[in-house]
C-alpha cells in the first residue's frame, strides 16, 4: 500500500460555487483543519467588493500570501482551504508554499452561479461581480494538481468525489 501524506486541498472557483460549504464538509470528513480564504481578506478588500469593485492583483497579493502561509503551516498535518484561486499565477503562489496542494475546482454555469450569489443575503460579494470572476478565471492547466467538479450536484456527492480523487491522487496528474 502506497503511503500518502495528509491531504492538503484548496477548494477553488468563482464566488457562489460552494467553496466554503464543500471545503468545510471535506475538512470534516478528512478530520483536518479548515480555513475560509474570505476570512483572510483585509477590510479594504471587503469594502471594495461590497461596493461592486473587482479586486486587482495588487489587492490580492497580500491576501494570497496569507493563505499560502496557512497552507505551508498545514503541509505536514493536512488541511482544506476554500479560495477562489482564479488565475494560474494565484495558484502558483499557493503551490509554492505547499507543493503537494491539490486543487478541487468547483465549476458551474454562470447563470447557476449568479442565482446562488443572489440567494446569499449579507455576503459582501454582489451578483454584479460574478461576471468579472468568470472573466478572470483560468481553468486548471496541465502540470497543476487538481480536478474539476460540476457544482450542480449535492454537497455530499462533491465531497465523496473529492475524497475519491484524493485517495487516488497522482503527484503528476491533473484530472477533469
Amino acid at each position: 500500500m502506497q503511503h500518502h501524506p495528509p491531504p492538503l486541498v484548496v477548494v477553488m472557483g468563482v464566488s457562489g460555487s460552494g467553496k466554503t460549504t464543500v471545503g468545510a464538509a471535506l475538512a470534516q470528513r478528512l478530520r483536518v483543519p479548515f480555513a475560509d480564504a474570505d476570512d483572510f481578506h483585509p477590510q479594504a478588500n471587503i469594502d471594495k467588493m461590497s461596493a461592486g469593485i473587482p479586486l486587482t492583483d495588487g489587492d490580492r497579493g497580500p491576501w494570497l500570501a496569507t493563505i499560502a502561509t496557512w497552507l505551508g503551516e498545514h503541509a505536514a498535518s493536512g488541511g482544506v482551504a476554500s479560495c477562489s484561486a482564479l488565475k494560474r499565477a494565484y495558484r502558483d503562489v499557493l503551490a509554492a508554499a505547499a507543493p503537494q496542494v491539490f486543487f478541487v475546482h468547483l465549476h458551474g454555469a454562470p447563470d447557476v452561479i449568479a442565482a446562488r450569489v443572489a440567494g446569499r443575503p449579507g455576503h459582501f460579494m454582489p451578483t454584479a461581480l460574478v461576471e468579472s470572476q468568470f472573466a478572470t478565471l483560468e481553468p486548471l492547466e496541465p502540470g497543476e494538481r487538481g480536478a474539476v467538479l460540476d457544482v450542480d450536484q449535492p454537497v455530499d456527492d462533491l465531497v465523496t468525489q473529492s475524497l475519491t480523487l484524493l485517495d487516488h491522487r497522482d503527484p503528476e496528474a491533473t484530472r477533469s
